[in-house]
Order: C-alpha cells, then sequence, then structure tokens
C-alpha cells in the first residue's frame, strides 16, 4: 500500500501572497471583452489575471496612496511588484519607509513580498508577519499570514496560536480553517483537525478549498495506514476479486486469510463486510462493520458503509445515527451527506435537509442528483430563485437534460400560480410555457409537461 502525503507547499505560498485562495476575497474574470470591471481594483485585479502587472502596478500605487489601510489593495499591490519582477525594489521601498515611520500595512506587505522570495520566506517573512500582528493585534489577516508562513516552515506548533487567533477573529471565513487543520494534524490534534474541516466544508468552499481538505483527511484517515507489509499481496488480491472481478466469495475467503494473521486490522473487517453485503447476507455485514468500527472508532467510512446497509434494510433512524457519526468523523464524504438529506427530507425537516444538500453539493459540484434534490428543497422552501438557480445550471452545461428543463418548467409555472402581481405572473408565465414546450418537443407524450401546460392556459 503507497500512503499519499499532502504536499503543502504550493497551497500555501498561493495562500500567503495570492488574494483567492483561502481569503474570501473575489477574483475578476481575466475575460475582458466580456465586461470590464469599472471600479479601480477590479480593474487592477483583471490586469493581474491578464499577466499584465505593470498597468495593474499604475491603478493599485494609485488607490494605495488613497486608502493606505486596505488590505486587498496593500495585497494586490505587493502581488503586481512580485508579477512585475519588481520585488527587490518593493521590499528596499519598504524597509525605507518602515525607518522612517513603522506601519502595519507596510510590515505586512512586507511579509508578503518576503514570502514570495524562497531564500526569505522562512525567519525573514515570519519576522514580518509577526511585527505587523503586534502592532494591530486585532486584525486578523496578519495573524493569519503569520500563521501561514509559520507552517510553510514547518513551525507547525508555532502557528497554532496565530491561526487560532485569526479564525476566533473572523469565524466566517471559514476557509481559513484548512492551515489550521493541517497545524493540528501535524501536532497531534487529529480530532481538532477534523472539526476545522467540517467547519469548512459547510462554509460554502471553493473547488481548490475541497481539493485541500480532501488531500489532507485523507492523511488523517487512511485506513492502510500501518497496514501489515506482508499481507499487501493477499488485500490486493481481495479487493481485485470484490472490486474488479465481482467475486465476493473469493475475496472473502482472502480476507478472512487476512485476519488469521491480523485479527485487528479494520480495514479488512470493513472490506469483508462489504463483501458479505454484496452477497446479501446482511447480519453478518452488519457484525464485520461493528467489529471495524471497535477497532478504529475515529474512522468515518465505517459508520457509512453501516448507514448505507441500515438504509438499504429500510432502517433511516439507525442509517441517520450512523451518517451523521461518519460525517462528523471525515466531512468530506459527499454520499453521506447526501443520504442525511435524503431522510431529512423524507421527515420533512427542510432546514436539516438544505444544510445536507449544500454540503454534498460542494463536495460534488457536478452530482446531478444532489443539486437536483437542493433545487427540491429550495422549492418546498419558497425560494424560487434559489431554485432556479440550482436547476439552471444542470441545464446550461447539459441542455439535453429533459429532466431538469420539465423541473424549470414546473417551477415556474408554480411561480406563476403564486405570484400576486399581474407583471410577475406573467413573466413566470411565459418562461414556464418556453421550458413546457422545450420538453414536449423532445417528448410529446409527455403527460406531467402537458399537465402543467394546460394548467397555465386555463388560469
Amino acid at each position: 500500500m503507497t500512503i499519499r502525503h499532502l504536499r503543502s507547499r504550493p497551497w500555501i505560498r498561493a495562500a500567503v501572497l495570492g488574494v483567492g485562495l483561502l481569503t474570501g476575497c473575489s477574483t475578476t474574470s481575466s475575460n475582458s471583452a466580456k465586461a470590464r470591471p469599472t471600479d479601480p481594483l477590479s480593474q487592477a485585479r483583471a490586469y493581474l489575471d491578464e499577466h499584465q502587472p505593470t498597468k495593474a502596478l499604475r491603478l493599485l500605487t494609485d488607490l494605495h496612496r488613497q486608502t493606505p489601510d486596505d488590505l486587498d489593495v496593500a495585497r494586490s499591490l505587493t502581488e503586481a511588484y512580485v508579477k512585475a519582477g519588481q520585488t527587490d525594489a518593493w521590499i528596499a521601498e519598504l524597509q525605507k519607509r518602515i525607518a522612517a515611520g513603522e506601519r502595519a500595512v507596510d510590515q505586512y506587505m512586507l511579509g508578503l513580498a518576503l514570502f514570495s522570495r524562497a531564500r526569505d520566506a522562512g525567519a525573514p517573512s515570519v519576522a514580518a508577519f509577526e511585527r505587523a500582528a503586534t502592532l494591530a493585534p486585532d486584525t486578523a489577516e496578519f495573524h493569519y499570514r503569520l500563521g501561514l508562513a509559520q507552517l510553510e516552515s514547518e513551525q507547525y506548533t508555532e502557528a497554532l496560536g496565530p491561526l487560532r487567533r485569526a479564525t476566533a477573529l473572523e469565524p466566517a471565513r471559514t476557509a481559513w480553517r484548512l492551515p489550521l487543520a493541517k497545524a493540528l494534524h501535524r501536532t497531534g490534534d487529529a480530532p481538532g483537525a477534523v472539526e476545522a474541516l467540517g467547519t469548512v466544508v459547510r462554509g460554502q468552499p471553493t473547488a481548490a478549498d475541497v481539493t485541500t481538505a480532501r488531500a489532507l483527511m485523507e492523511q488523517i484517515a487512511d485506513p492502510f495506514s500501518g497496514f501489515p507489509k506482508a499481507a499487501e499481496a493477499k488485500l490486493e488480491e481481495g479487493m481485485r476479486y470484490l472490486k474488479d472481478l465481482d467475486a465476493p466469495q473469493h475475496a472473502i475467503l482472502a480476507f478472512e486469510e487476512i485476519l488469521l494473521d491480523y485479527p485487528d486490522v479494520a480495514v479488512v473487517h470493513a472490506l469483508l463486510g462489504l463483501a458479505y453485503q454484496r452477497l446479501d447476507d446482511a447480519g453478518r455485514a452488519v457484525d464485520e462493520f461493528k467489529q471495524a468500527i471497535e477497532r478504529a472508532p475515529r474512522d468515518g467510512k465505517n459508520h457509512f458503509y453501516l448507514g448505507e446497509l441500515y438504509l438499504a434494510r429500510q432502517r433511516p433512524d439507525a442509517a441517520r445515527v450512523s451518517f451523521e457519526k461518519a460525517v462528523a468523523l471525515h466531512p468530506l464524504l459527499e454520499t453521506a451527506w447526501f443520504h442525511l438529506g435524503d431522510i431529512h427530507l423524507e421527515r420533512r425537516d427542510l432546514t436539516a435537509a438544505r444544510e445536507s444538500f449544500t454540503v454534498a453539493t460542494a463536495l460534488a459540484p457536478e452530482a446531478v442528483a444532489m443539486r437536483g434534490k437542493l433545487a427540491l428543497v429550495y422549492q418546498l422552501e419558497g425560494d424560487f430563485a434559489a431554485a432556479e438557480r440550482e436547476l439552471r445550471r444542470v441545464v446550461e452545461k447539459d441542455p439535453e437534460n429533459m429532466e431538469f428543463s420539465l423541473r424549470l418548467g414546473l417551477l415556474y409555472t408554480e411561480q406563476a400560480m403564486k405570484a400576486s402581481r399581474p407583471e410577475a405572473r406573467k413573466t413566470a408565465a411565459s418562461e414556464a410555457e418556453r421550458w413546457l414546450m422545450k420538453v414536449l418537443e423532445t417528448q410529446p407524450e409527455n403527460a406531467v409537461a402537458s399537465r402543467a401546460l394546460q394548467q397555465l392556459k386555463a388560469q
């Protein structure tokens, strides 16, 4: 078995200097042909995205002069100097400013600039960020950048304090808990790291956040960590029978042979449970999953396997308990979140269902079923705009998806029926008719679309 390790350096470097990853700051599309931003900072960001740092520098220099304490401007200005190849000159300018009259924002920009140079990414940048945090102790950004710089220097214990301080000062920036989770994991606090990742996934993470969180979670909860090397060949044999050859009986023989010599290896009990489940032997499967949980109580996947078995056996209450334990121990399990959403939806707990489906779609944004369920919850809550947004995300990528085209037609039909203002009713009815006709052109026998169209014409 090979153990995949998280490579921290690339994303930490991007986080310290860049404005998109982990900062919660907005970025501007590089497609200037569509719409050139009008405010100076957005214009400068567009120039940086288009690899025109010299143009960005002119705008940002004026902006920084007008708003010297704006950290978004300060960070973008430093990025522009770095991308323009003028890092040394900018560092010299900042050091001159600091000598004349020290300001926290200048120390902050100095830390960013130093961090961009490999030789200064350790102690020099840490010292600058420390000074900025000392001068402005209530500015979360300074503590956050200090923690990132210490994390890059593998000062994991030292990074904990600044990162905790940053997240306490600005709890809404949930992505900041990613480096905190890394530091917690590196200092032996796996439960704390998992809790931090749970906050990240509930906070509308970006795709980059999810990728980083998955990589870290794989480190924290690697079921094959410490697996006996002597049993690796037999494990691969069993997994080949189970996954590739669909021969669970042979897989069971291989896994049981491993357990004769290593009875406490949790992952083998879990695999054995999956094999028994494939054979529809629920009793044996439950027993093996429970043994896996007993031997590895903090492995969320074992609770997930048990939950899926309960769900298949029409035991939703037991399944819910298992799925809740699964996501508490392994918050990156999108299917567990999806099942939880379904269970909550069945119980008409729309708030809990929305929260679960929101996390599931954040973790698997291309999963049509998850986005469809989230749209349904929004519709049931009466949030038609949010439901429309989710449905359109699917049909814009897959215009031939008649199921979601129909659902858009039905959504607009409901809006038209409930609208109190004539003009709103007319607009919704027009949209409903457009989508319903699209469905009927492809599926002329679609009774649901036909009834909805008749309903519209009768109102």
